[in-house]
């Protein structure tokens, strides 16, 4: 049996975030940082990128730091699994309000198959869903108050 490690962390300005564990919690502690803007639109991007360990691994190969650019090719690469694509997207949906991967294809039913890949009921059935919620929550401070 595996012991999920959760963390909440009590800092000022993000108040009882839900983290899956220390290593998510510290990626975000490191990466935010690094980002031109530390909105709530970066802030849901680095949260996303830090749940699981391939999308920590390969941070610099899904976002440019300098340009505040996404990488959208990231989803065809080989180290890429089901759950890291489905954090890259939610990642990229926060981020960009939209579906940025969709056009990297030129081919009709390739974008439409690509955007319907952004469906709510695609990204959240797996087991990062209640982080994919709290990423809407640090996206959408304003809507998710309690």
């Amino acid at each position: 049996m595996v012991v999920q490690e959760e963390s909440r962390t009590n800092r000022k300005c993000d108040s009882n975030i839900l983290f899956k564990n220390k290593k998510h919690e510290a990626f975000y502690e490191e990466n935010l940082p690094k980002c031109r803007l530390q909105d709530v639109y970066h802030k849901a991007l680095v949260y996303c990128l830090g749940i699981c360990e391939e999308t920590r691994r390969y941070i610099n190969r899904i976002y440019d730091f300098n340009t505040g650019y996404v990488k959208t090719e990231c989803l065809k690469e080989g180290w890429q699994t089901g759950s890291s694509t489905k954090v890259t997207r939610i990642a990229f949906n926060l981020y960009c309000g939209g579906t940025p991967s969709v056009y990297d294809s030129e081919d009709m039913e390739e974008q439409l198959e690509e955007c319907q890949s952004y469906a709510v009921d695609d990204l959240f059935c797996c087991g990062y869903a209640k982080y994919f919620w709290e990423a809407v929550k640090i996206r959408y401070p304003e809507y998710c108050r309690i």
